[in-house]
């Protein structure tokens, strides 16, 4: 098969966690270029990105990159790229766009003109006046950083934080991508307890089940570079096949997710059993005063209420400072916290270990991680030579 350049992009703050799941794939040539992870590989490689990657927002296939400062380069530069390689005669190919510090910063005038040099390259190839773009979608994206264009068609259709069981979503979701990486970050391991204080509708406990079982997250849906002549079905099927074969069906998970809300944790209940997780979380209505467990060791993951309007700010820091007691109490224990709270630490009581700035949507946040001692390693049977 022919190798291809591909981008897996990240949100701010997720990239070295991004790099280090295509490289877990067995992409070793993975590299971050600003927000964009890059990476090679053949038609399996966008099947098995697609299906697998938890915290890249899409896959994209880069057509080509090169310096434009004029609109002239830029239809040049894009007219001399194969999209024929790619795009069918009755391709539907919209152009999105996006430019940082570029001189060229009319992002409508740069989709116009990609889209017309592209029109103009396939008029030769296909000997076509006008293109009917009744066939499979791909969607094209323009994007300028200062001088350098970069030209990619995006192979996932709708955003990879799209799994699929989330159908129904609470007042205040936090994105699949996000919490997978939250718990990527974290000690976390499928022999541990994993507790979510804050689960509303289930995306941290869903996600670190999904890690648990190796579910690959994308396996219950659909991406745009399925309708596409040049990956076959045969491809996708394989790839789909080789993910349900390594899903650790007979592991059993200790995954709790607590919250007051009855109907958030029925939904919670809803998206765990599309999810193919189904008994595998212990879901419970529980406030966080009453937190407690007989674990020695084990994880707290959560995604607390920040207060962003000003009338609950008195409410918030006090329950932080009950989370600071509850937490305290399960001292062998490692905590993560996402919150966008000023002061966080003040009201909680501790110091972090380590904070890292990640976003949730547009909202910038700090991810607070309290490590607690490692476990003891388990005794190793020794041998009787009789």
């Amino acid at each position: 098969m022919p190798s291809y350049n591909l981008i897996a992009t990240a949100t701010f703050g997720l990239e070295a966690v991004v790099a280090r799941e295509v490289k877990q794939l067995g992409y070793a040539d993975a590299s971050i270029d600003n927000a964009y992870i890059n990476f090679s590989g053949d038609a399996a490689t966008i099947c098995r990105a697609n299906l697998w990657l938890r915290s890249a927002d899409r896959v994209l296939l880069k057509i080509g990159q090169f310096s434009a400062l004029t609109y002239d380069e830029l239809f040049e530069g894009t007219k001399a790229l194969p999209w024929e390689e790619w795009l069918p005669v009755d391709a539907n190919f919209p152009v999105q766009g996006k430019s940082v510090h570029s001189q060229l910063f009319s992002v409508s005038d740069c989709q116009a003109i990609v889209k017309k040099a592209i029109v103009e390259r396939l008029k030769k190839v296909y000997h076509k006046e006008w293109f009917a773009e009744t066939g499979p979608k791909y969607q094209i994206e323009v994007a300028l950083l200062k001088d350098t264009v970069t030209l990619t068609i995006d192979t996932s259709g709708v955003g990879l934080h799209k799994r699929g069981y989330r159908k129904l979503s609470s007042q205040a979701p936090l994105k699949e991508t996000l919490a997978a990486a939250m718990v990527n970050l974290s000690y976390w391991n499928p022999e541990r307890i994993l507790i979510d204080p804050f689960c509303g509708s289930g995306t941290i406990p869903i996600e670190a089940g999904l890690i648990g079982l190796n579910i690959a997250p994308g396996l219950n849906r659909d991406f745009a570079a399925e309708t596409w002549p040049q990956i076959s079905q045969d491809i996708w099927q394989k790839a789909r096949t080789e993910a349900q074969e390594v899903i650790r069906r007979e592991h059993k998970l200790r995954i709790v997710g607590n919250d007051i809300n009855d109907e958030v944790l029925s939904l919670a209940r809803y998206h765990s059993k599309l999810a193919g997780l189904d008994g595998q979380i212990h879901w419970q209505r529980l406030a966080v005063a009453d937190l407690q467990n007989g674990h020695k060791y084990g994880c707290i993951i959560c995604n607390p209420p920040y207060g962003e309007r000003l009338q609950d700010s008195q409410e918030v820091t006090t329950l932080y400072r009950k989370m600071g007691k509850v937490f305290g109490n399960l001292e062998t224990w490692s905590h993560y916290i996402l919150t966008a709270y000023p002061d966080f630490e003040k009201f909680f009581g501790q110091r972090a270990h380590r904070r890292r700035k990640l976003y949730n949507g547009r909202l910038e946040c700090q991810y607070y991680q309290y490590y607690g001692p490692r476990p003891p390693k388990p005794k190793q049977e020794k041998e009787i030579n009789n």
